[in-house]
C-alpha cells in the first residue's frame, strides 16, 4: 500500500511540474522534492524520466475511460453513442488542459523514445475506437469503410476543435452550450456527411 501511495505521489507531482514547466524543464530532482521523496526513490519506481512520463500519459490518456464506456456505446443508438463519446473526450481534454497544452508545445522537441510512446498511446486509443466501428459493421448497422480512418477522423475533429477554442483562443468550451452544439454538429456531419440527398453525383455539372 505504501509503495502504491509513493508511486502515485510521484506521478501527481510530475503532472503538476510538467504542466507548469514542460517535460524538458521539469527535472527528476524537482519532481522527487515535490513528492517528498528522494530522487533515488523516483528512479526505483520508474527507472527513467521517459518511463515516468510514459506512466503519466497512461494515467492521463482517454484510453482507460474509452475502454470502460465502449460496452455501453454498443447498446446505444449510433448518434447518441458518438455524442456521448465526443462529450466525454472533450471533457477529458478540458480536465487536462495544462498538460495537453504543454504536450502540444513541446512534442517536436521530445526525444525519439518519448515521441514513440506518445504515438503508441494514440494508436492504442484509435484501435479501441476502431473495434467499436468494426462491431457495428459486423452487425450490419454501418456500411463498409476503414474503421481506423473513421476513428482518426472523428477524434481528429474533436482534438482540432479543442486546440482552436481552448488553447489558441482561450475560450471555455463548457460555457454557453458551446461544447454540446459543437459535438452535435460533428456527429451530424460524421454520420450523415455533407452531400445533399437531392444530389445523385458529387461531380460538378457542366453549364
Amino acid at each position: 500500500m505504501k509503495t502504491a501511495k509513493t508511486r502515485q505521489k510521484i506521478l501527481d507531482s510530475a503532472v503538476v511540474l510538467v504542466s507548469e514547466k514542460g517535460y524538458l524543464g521539469a527535472t527528476t530532482r524537482e519532481i522527487a522534492k515535490a513528492a517528498g521523496v528522494t530522487e533515488l526513490t523516483l528512479f526505483r519506481h520508474f527507472g527513467t524520466k521517459e518511463k515516468l512520463f510514459g506512466s503519466i500519459m497512461g494515467n492521463h490518456s482517454f484510453l482507460p475511460a474509452l475502454r470502460e464506456i465502449l460496452p455501453d456505446l454498443e447498446e446505444m443508438p449510433y448518434e447518441e453513442a458518438l455524442g456521448l463519446l465526443g462529450t466525454r473526450f472533450l471533457l477529458s481534454l478540458k480536465e487536462r488542459k495544462p498538460f495537453v497544452k504543454i504536450m502540444q508545445a513541446e512534442m517536436t522537441r521530445y526525444p525519439a523514445e518519448m515521441r514513440r510512446m506518445y504515438g503508441q498511446f494514440m494508436d492504442d486509443m484509435l484501435a479501441a475506437l476502431s473495434l467499436y466501428f468494426e462491431s457495428l459493421q459486423k452487425r450490419g448497422e454501418l456500411r463498409d469503410f476503414s474503421p481506423t480512418f473513421a476513428s482518426r477522423m472523428f477524434m481528429g475533429m474533436l482534438v482540432s476543435y479543442f486546440r482552436t477554442e481552448e488553447i489558441m483562443r482561450n475560450v471555455d468550451i463548457t460555457r454557453g452550450g458551446r461544447m454540446k452544439k459543437a459535438v452535435a454538429e460533428f456527429v451530424d456531419i460524421f454520420v450523415h456527411g455533407t452531400l445533399s440527398g437531392k444530389n445523385t453525383s458529387t461531380k460538378r455539372r457542366r453549364a
